[in-house]
């Protein structure tokens, strides 16, 4: 498998969990009460933040080709 497959792979993952942490806090906010909407907002939270770094990984390690 080349780098830049790789790469894309490795970039709908990011996007993967950046969905995800969208749909986990709309359900943590607007859905669940309680410790429950904690624990949903915190999972959430961290989904958005490794998405965030894989997306900024891959932007910033340039062409590949």
């Amino acid at each position: 498998m080349s780098q830049s497959m790789l790469n894309m792979y490795i970039s709908f993952a990011g996007m993967a969990l950046l969905i995800i942490s969208i749909g986990l806090i709309y359900l943590g906010r607007y859905k669940l009460k309680g410790i429950l909407s904690a624990i949903v907002s915190l999972l959430a939270y961290i989904a958005f933040f490794i998405g965030g770094i894989i997306i900024f990984y891959i932007v910033f390690s340039g062409p590949t080709g």
